[in-house]
């Protein structure tokens, strides 16, 4: 039994070692300001590694894939920022509707903030 759970012990750090590698990756990636901290980069980067890798199985089958190797790296990768960019285009981050014609500068913007603070 503790051989078991020194094995899963050993699981559990590889992944979430490698999971922040990723989330890092990922990150560096996308441009601009990025949501989370560590620990959301890790979780992040541990569900982006569990859906890079299995996606990747998906399209190649016959493949043997493992988070830690260049294709498992890559895939992770790839899986995380698709996470990310997911996340930024629900946040609105990448799309911010506008009252009108859509043609609000940052200033307008900035002002309408301010008298929104004043109010609350």
């Amino acid at each position: 039994i503790v051989e078991t759970l020194e094995y899963a012990a050993h699981e559990v750090l590889v992944w979430v070692g490698f999971g922040t590698l990723t989330g890092l990756a990922a990150k560096a990636l996308m441009p601009g300001r990025d949501p989370g901290g560590a620990v959301g980069t890790m979780l992040m980067g541990i569900a982006g590694t569990v859906i890079g890798c299995g996606s990747l199985l998906f399209f190649k089958a016959d493949a043997r894939v493992t988070p830690i190797s260049l294709w498992g790296f890559i895939a992770a990768t790839c899986g995380a920022f698709v996470l990310l960019l997911f996340y930024r285009i629900l946040a609105g981050h990448f799309f911010v509707e506008s009252e009108g014609d859509g043609l609000m500068n940052r200033e307008t913007r900035r002002r309408r903030r301010d008298s929104l603070r004043r109010a609350a």
